[in-house]
């Protein structure tokens, strides 16, 4: 088997494993609440912070830019 047919194989596996537990969770109530837990905790918690924390880095980065080219 060639590298690259590995690879091919490995990503259709892969692919049928993840719509396998997607299918397995959505199927089931409790893990289906729970996996809606985490998605709205990842939105308004996770997600939020970096991207304050992203607006931050680039507010700094601009003003030391500024202060090197004057």
């Amino acid at each position: 088997m060639t590298q690259s047919t590995a690879e091919k194989v490995a990503t259709v596996l892969i692919g049928v494993a993840v719509a396998g537990v997607a299918y397995y969770v959505l199927r089931t109530p409790q893990l289906r609440r729970a996996a809606w837990r985490l998605g709205v905790a990842a939105l308004t918690g996770t997600i939020p912070a970096w991207v304050s924390q992203e607006v931050r880095d680039s507010w700094k980065a601009s003003g030391q830019a500024k202060l090197v080219n004057s």
